[in-house]
């Protein structure tokens, strides 16, 4: 009993730090949502210190900052400007769909065909070429920068989307991800397959393809969240304005615009927010069954 008491004890401290741990992470993004419905007003009162304080370069505020979740007079002005008052918001997000949907896409295709030839190849050179894939994974955007300038600038392709698109598309995170998750099929339904008389596109398309399906769902969430949050990569690539997506333009949204900022941050996380809704179990499950599993 003592034992027992003990155990409900450490279950039930456990369950209250993970509730304020949870809360704490949840707060901005509820205070983000809450803010968008406030008037300009009630916001520049609430928090137009902070800005004004950032905007003039300085860091000390003397005045008490007042978080409110709960606006004092709902008001859809901030969104009525952001989504019909605004042609720069919409075409700004009209271009982060433009170039995060095609890498979605490329990723998975190129993922998909690579990682079964990873999967029904075998051989040192293999392991080799694997080898080096989870090297590149594991090197942050950041190193290869510089090398994708340079080689856009060769290509020709320099302040256009392919810049973009093209180093998205053969990202070898998918690759890697799906690589591990292919090689959980059981061998004996594709020899099965193969005394059947059917070919490697058969195998390839008609038993590989749909038992990785949750990993093809974790791969589309995670690569559009990364691509659709991006900020370097269009900042150098990119450096026209009418090319950079939504990601960069909520940056150069000032101080004056505090309201207009909360509404562009909500709109900007529904894409996000509902692909991950939708794919929520897929991607738990690609991620736990991908990393379960010995190349």
């Amino acid at each position: 009993m003592r034992h027992r008491k003990k155990r409900y004890f450490s279950r039930g401290v456990l369950t209250v730090l993970a509730a304020v741990l949870a809360l704490m992470f949840v707060m901005p993004t509820l205070l983000t949502i809450t803010n968008s419905f406030m008037t300009q007003s009630e916001i520049t009162a609430n928090y137009g210190q902070v800005f004004q304080n950032a905007a003039n370069g300085t860091s000390y505020i003397k005045d008490t900052i007042n978080l409110k979740f709960i606006p004092d007079k709902v008001s859809f002005s901030q969104y009525f400007t952001v989504l019909l008052k605004s042609p720069d918001f919409l075409y700004k997000f009209w271009n982060s769909v433009i170039l995060v949907v095609p890498i979605v896409l490329a990723q998975l295709l190129v993922a998909s065909i690579a990682a079964y030839g990873f999967t029904r190849w075998r051989g040192k050179v293999r392991d080799s070429i694997f080898f080096f894939y989870v090297i590149l994974m594991l090197m942050p955007y950041q190193v290869t920068l510089v090398p994708n300038y340079l080689v856009s600038d060769w290509l020709g392709i320099l302040d256009t989307r392919w810049a973009i698109i093209l180093p998205g598309a053969f990202a070898p995170f998918s690759v890697f991800l799906l690589t591990k998750f292919m090689r959980r099929i059981p061998a004996s339904l594709i020899e099965a397959a193969k005394l059947d008389g059917a070919g490697e596109w058969r195998i390839f398309w008609n038993i590989c393809l749909p038992q990785c399906r949750s990993a093809l769902y974790s791969i589309a969430i995670l690569v559009f969240i990364d691509y659709w949050n991006m900020v370097e990569q269009p900042l150098i690539l990119l450096p026209s304005a009418d090319m950079q997506p939504l990601s960069v333009y909520l940056s150069t949204i000032n101080a004056g615009e505090i309201g207009i900022a909360f509404a562009a941050a909500v709109v900007y996380m529904i894409p996000g927010l509902l692909l991950f809704l939708h794919g929520e179990a897929y991607l738990v499950e690609g991620i736990a069954y991908s990393g379960s599993v010995k190349g």
